[in-house]
């Protein structure tokens, strides 16, 4: 025999039932009755339950209207709260706001970003203020469909702004104070108005009552998230067929997957179980009620094409202008001046690239989905603009992502080192951000390793092989010196700024007793010394190392874009191996809807760490800022090991080389080793080939000034264009 008992007054027809639920360590037995959608039956059922059960729950009516700041007394509703004298009657009024308030909250806690920037459509509003507030903390797009619902005007009259909300708030009461409640709570089922979709379409939130929600929806709503207070069975059959990607219960399920009890019952069993059965009920009554819930809001993925899946987004940019004609959006662009071109584009907001599906981790089988986002800025312009210019985009693109439902954002190439290297765009980001730069540390090390042993360098032995890092002083550059130091007896390092070259030398000596550490501001007098150099600047493709001075077989591992060496440059020596830094060949079929320029399924080493800490659920701020930690790139190389990531292969300017090409390589190395005077010529050839370019590679664009004035304007002007149009096209996505 339970110890409380409860009834809930449904006033639609129901078939009876009975059913008990566990709250708070006690039971409740709770009776369901139907009243025929006839308000005397409920009012003879009140009066026969009064002082018979603890509580009475009315489903379907309500005592007072609420929108916006406005309340007014339902006439029949509030004669219906007056037939019962010993028995409580509740409508769900007393628990709906504090719940659904922290109902969001803890949503938010438990799927970061699950409201962040989100479009939200309150289907209602009426009612449901406490949702809507709530929801504003984390977007500021929240519109209102009680116009669509209540009037059956079209969707564009659905309102906008709390302000406008406010305004029509006491006419809307007005109207429904003495309405049916039929026309207040619609039932789910074909509306007899014209459906209007445009609300629905623009909304990523539908939050309200569900019957409402399923009765003027449209059929298609792919990737939508509804919140409501509970869902049956049949509501859920309903939302998965029409595409629902995410259904949110606020009301605690009791021990089912999803929340059954609506607001009324709910608050009937928390006024049966309180202690103080004669005092008043209020909100304080339930908060302190409420607070001693040990439960979390039901969070259903209804698609299973979608269930359990994490999602990142990655940022890139063009490299050069190169990318920006290839694409089909601006192939016209190859007909203008590429400075203007280049100046344009960095002012266009942040594009949509594409999807990247299919990445499987092959440990856990987590499947990860990934968002491509792209800024127009080439290195160039970013490095001309204030990082502020870079960090807004980026900010917009955390906030692209957001919505989408992404819970990590990595940053490519060029943005994952301009100001702060991320730091101020994961403080304004409602997602968490990484570089990505831990996981090229350990992949461009792991890469150099291989060509170094391919090209028959012992590393490890003392005093016979040495390794120099350029741009020491940099992110990347510090914490690649440091691991390297603890595997290769002598480390050459250099950068323009000595107070910072003494600096790391001294911790490095510090951390790695007995290593020899050389510092020097120019790699000119070492570089002939080094059998392995790992270039890691930010010289926008000024050529920073004189690659005839290296000496035979050396191996250079090219990690800054634009490259340091150029293929150009690479073909002066055809026995030093110049590679690029780790790609990484992501586990599963993976697909980038885009050609990002690599071989399918193989990823620069930045979006790999992105795709990595989703499948590993790490939604945390990762790699930030300028102090790489040598711990975290140790364990993104266990977890890149745990999810059977892999390295691609070697590659030289985008070209993967085979064991055939390194083993000509070697072999040339060995002949120049043995023949000091052909290594002398090659140089000096070298030296020859390259001079005789230099005049033609520096004469000015004679007789194009003119031309580039007149196509100035007309040039800006569509361009402007351009970028407005595809802003817009990203809004309504």
């Amino acid at each position: 025999m339970a110890e409380y008992r409860i009834a809930t007054l449904h006033f639609r027809s129901i078939q009876p039932y009975d059913e008990q639920v566990e709250l708070l360590g006690q039971t409740v037995a709770i009776q369901h009755l139907g009243c025929d959608g006839d308000l005397g039956i409920m009012a003879e059922r009140i009066a026969a339950l009064d002082g018979q059960v603890e509580s009475i729950a009315l489903q379907g009516v309500s005592r007072r209207l609420e929108l916006s700041n406005e309340s007014v007394a339902h006439a029949e509703g509030e004669r219906l709260f007056s037939v019962a004298t010993q028995t409580p009657v509740v409508d769900g009024r007393g628990i709906r706001g504090a719940l659904e308030r922290w109902a969001v909250r803890l949503a938010d806690e438990t799927e970061k970003g699950i409201w962040s920037r989100k479009r939200v459509l309150m289907v209602p509003g009426l009612n449901h203020a406490g949702l809507a507030q709530a929801l504003r903390q984390y977007t500021r797009s929240v519109r209102y469909a009680d116009p669509v619902i209540y009037f059956g005007l079209p969707g564009a009259s659905t309102i906008a702004s709390n302000e406008a909300l406010s305004r029509v708030a006491g006419v809307t009461l007005a109207q429904l104070r003495n309405a049916s409640f039929r026309r207040i709570f619609p039932q789910a089922g074909v509306s007899s108005r014209p459906r209007s979709p445009g609300p629905f379409r623009w909304a990523d939130v539908l939050a309200g009552d569900i019957a409402a929600i399923r009765r003027y929806a449209p059929q298609k709503l792919r990737h939508k998230t509804v919140v409501a207070a509970c869902a049956s069975d049949e509501d859920v059959a309903d939302l998965t067929a029409r595409g629902v990607s995410i259904l949110v219960t606020v009301v605690p399920p009791l021990g089912r997957e999803l929340a059954h009890l609506d607001y009324a019952t709910f608050e009937a069993c928390l006024a049966a179980l309180r202690p103080n059965p004669g005092v008043p009920l209020s909100e304080n009554t339930y908060l302190n009620l409420m607070a001693d819930l040990d439960w979390q809001p039901a969070i259903r993925y209804l698609q299973p094409e979608e269930a359990e899946l994490h999602r990142f987004a990655f940022v890139i940019h063009p490299l050069s202008l190169k990318f920006v004609h290839a694409h089909p959006w601006f192939r016209w662009t190859r007909y203008l001046p590429d400075t203007l071109v280049e100046r344009v584009a960095a002012y266009i907001p942040p594009l949509y690239i594409s999807r990247v599906k299919g990445i499987q981790s092959a440990a856990t089988g987590q499947r990860v989905e990934g968002l491509l986002l792209a800024l127009g800025g080439t290195p160039r312009e970013l490095m001309r603009h204030k990082p502020s210019f870079v960090y807004r985009r980026l900010i917009v693109a955390s906030r692209m992502a957001e919505r989408w439902g992404a819970r990590l954002m990595g940053l490519g190439a060029f943005t994952s080192v301009v100001g702060d290297a991320g730091i101020t765009v994961a403080q304004n980001a409602d997602i968490a951000v990484t570089s990505g730069n831990s996981l090229t540390v350990a992949a461009t090390l792991e890469t150099a390793k291989e060509a170094a042993v391919k090209m028959g360098h012992d590393l490890a032995q003392a005093h016979q092989s040495t390794a120099m890092v350029i741009g020491a002083t940099g992110s990347i550059g510090a914490v690649c010196s440091r691991l390297l130091a603890q595997a290769i007896p002598d480390i050459i390092l250099v950068a323009p700024r000595p107070e910072k070259l003494i600096a790391l030398k001294r911790t490095i000596e510090e951390e790695t007793p007995g290593a020899n550490v050389r510092i020097s501001t120019s790699p000119d007098e070492f570089v002939g010394e080094a059998d392995l150099i790992v270039t890691t600047t930010s010289a926008m493709g000024q050529r920073i190392i004189d690659i005839l001075q290296c000496k035979p077989g050396a191996v250079i591992c090219d990690i800054a874009r634009p490259p340091d060496v150029t293929k150009e440059e690479a073909a002066l020596r055809p026995d030093v191996l110049v590679i690029e830094s780790g790609e990484i060949l992501l586990p599963g079929e993976p697909d980038y809807g885009y050609d990002i320029g690599l071989p399918q399924g193989v990823a620069y080493a930045c979006l790999a760490e992105t795709a990595l800490l989703a499948m590993e659920g790490r939604f945390e701020d990762y790699t930030l800022g300028r102090d790489i930690s040598v711990e975290k790139v140790k364990e993104i190389y266990r977890l890149f090991k745990k999810h059977g990531l892999r390295l691609s292969g070697l590659r030289s300017h985008d070209e993967f080389l085979t064991d055939e090409d390194i083993a000509r390589k070697r072999a040339f190395a060995d002949e120049l080793r043995r023949d000091p005077e052909k290594l002398a010529r090659l140089r000096q050839q070298g030296r020859t080939g390259r001079a005789a370019q230099a005049p033609a590679d520096e004469q000015p664009l004679a007789g194009k000034q003119p031309r580039y004035r007149r196509w100035y304007g007309p040039a800006a002007g569509l361009a402007a264009a351009t970028a407005t149009f595809l802003l817009l096209r990203r809004n309504q996505r």
